[in-house]
């Protein structure tokens, strides 16, 4: 390339084989592995490691001390090819680590486009991660953990692995969180319980008033109901009045298929 001494500084340790896109640019002391593709326009910063088979899309920035794509702290690991991908347009903060994936699920870890990851989130190994997420400061998810597109997580959380945080979700600051949390609902504690509906989510995502609202009177009577979340929706008596909603019909489905169950209600 022949721009390649004004947009890779001189200190950078870049490895032959490594890919870099037209117009992205490498800071200094960055370190590049041989199986790194990283697409066009791209910033990274000072002191940034990028290892492993990792593939990254195009107009990603990582500021300072991010580390992406190394071993997994899985005891299992043994050096096997596996993978990590990041679409594009994401901001990756101060000190964002994301691990490669392991042999034993589907040997990749996945961030999506235009999301946000702010100073020390980490992703663990085999981690999926959708499109236009947000994740504050410190936010931690174990292995295996899945994250719908437009979900928001609060500072200072901590996601236990196989959990499923479900698409437009709202996670408040310095939770845990232990079981899933099913399509546009609110959560927050240690360990982390349910609050109610996402309604600004909703509002942003397009869904209509009226459906909103057979959403938040869903979660209200099965709150209220006697029966388990899993009862409730699979009572045809109580979820008829719910029939024709998109939303209710994939909280349904969530809930039904879950294996690490929901998060309880508050009380």
């Amino acid at each position: 390339m022949s721009d390649m001494n004004e947009r890779f500084h001189p200190t950078a340790l870049i490895s032959e084989g490594a890919e870099i896109g037209e117009g992205t640019t490498i800071g200094a002391y960055c370190i590049i592995g041989p199986n790194v593709k990283i697409g066009k326009n791209c910033e990274i910063r000072n002191h940034v490691i990028i290892n492993g088979h990792t593939r990254i899309g195009d107009n990603n920035k990582f500021y300072q001390f991010c580390s992406i794509g190394e071993e997994p702290q899985d005891l299992t690991y043994k050096e096997d090819p596996t993978e990590v991908e990041i679409g594009d347009n994401n901001v990756m903060r101060e000190y964002v680590s994301i691990h490669r994936g392991t042999m034993k699920d589907r040997q990749k870890t996945s961030l999506g486009s235009n999301c946000l990851l702010m100073a020390k989130v980490h992703l663990g190994h085999d981690v999926v991660v959708g499109d236009r997420v947000i994740m504050a400061n410190s936010t931690n998810l174990a292995g295996h953990v899945k994250v719908g597109n437009k979900v928001i997580i609060g500072g200072g959380t901590n996601i236990s692995q196989f959990v499923k945080v479900a698409e437009g979700a709202y996670i408040g600051g310095a939770s845990a969180i232990d079981k899933d949390i099913p399509l546009y609902c609110t959560a927050y504690g240690n360990r982390a319980k349910l609050r109610g509906i996402n309604i600004i989510g909703l509002r942003r995502a397009g869904v209509e008033r009226n459906a909103i609202s057979e959403i938040v009177d869903f979660f209200r009577d099965m709150e209220a109901s006697t029966y388990s979340p899993r009862t409730f929706v699979e009572t045809e008596e109580l979820m008829k009045p719910y029939a024709n909603n998109e939303i209710i019909a994939q909280i349904k489905e969530h809930i039904i298929s879950t294996k690490m169950g929901i998060a309880p209600f508050l009380t």
